[in-house]
């Protein structure tokens, strides 16, 4: 039997997705063994076009970022969003909140009109998008899942409930109780709420869940003492594209 042929692509982004990929150390052996890689720039000098299943890392933030990524997408017969700066946007969107020609030349200094640059954009904004694995970085866990799922033709069981139940599950205290704001309440879980159990908050790199309970995140809000602004600023970290950070 043909093996399924896999590909890894990247835009901007800091690649620690597929960084994540190659830490999955012998279950990598295992993947490898069931595909053939055909292109994996981060682990391999080889190259081709010809491929069945597209890894791609990274947000669009060039005009001509579009035609590559939609000739990675025509040789594609499954494209896959690895990362949150693939399936929203990621830490790269908050550009997009500032003057572009400021940003420029804050990045670029007075070499600024060589490079070029666009508003940032997750990959759904360009193609058509099939599987996202959410998360900065992802969860090496759930790709392998992901993995497995598409060799065997199933849809992967992506979490689509909020962090808060990660939260109670690993008997965490709401950081709201500790004087913090955090995104928990409206985020993807799937990440084992990681950030919150090591003492920090859900920065919402999971992205929002399907028909959040705004409600219930005003509510929260309110019952500390917090504003709407508060908690939209902090959706720009990642979900920037979105109508809620708009």
């Amino acid at each position: 039997m043909e093996k399924a042929k896999v590909a890894f692509f990247d835009f901007a982004s800091c690649e620690g997705d597929q960084l994540q990929v190659i830490n999955l150390e012998e279950d990598l052996l295992k993947v490898v063994e069931a595909v053939e890689i055909v292109s994996f720039r981060e682990a391999m000098k080889g190259h081709s076009d010809d491929y069945d299943i597209a890894f791609v890392e990274g947000s669009v933030t060039r005009r001509s970022d579009e035609a590559r990524l939609k000739e990675i997408r025509k040789n594609a017969k499954v494209l896959v969003a690895l990362g949150a700066c693939a399936t929203l946007g990621g830490v790269n969107l908050l550009k997009n909140f500032q003057e572009a020609e400021n940003v420029r030349k804050f990045v670029y200094g007075d070499k600024a009109f060589q490079y070029e640059t666009y508003p940032a954009r997750p990959l759904k904004a360009v193609v058509p998008v099939d599987i996202d694995i959410h998360g900065c970085p992802i969860n090496r866990h759930e790709f392998v899942m992901v993995f497995k799922s598409l060799l065997l033709g199933k849809k992967p069981e992506i979490p689509n409930y909020p962090v808060c139940v990660e939260c109670k599950m690993a008997e965490s205290i709401c950081v709201f109780e500790m004087g913090m704001t955090c995104l928990g309440p409206v985020t993807r879980a799937g990440c084992g709420a990681c950030c919150v159990t090591e003492g920090s908050y859900c920065w919402g790199c999971r992205g929002l869940v399907d028909n959040p309970n705004a409600d219930s995140q005003r509510e929260v809000l309110a019952k500390y003492g917090l504003g709407l602004r508060d908690i939209l600023n902090k959706f720009r970290l990642y979900s920037g594209f979105s109508e809620v950070a708009q």
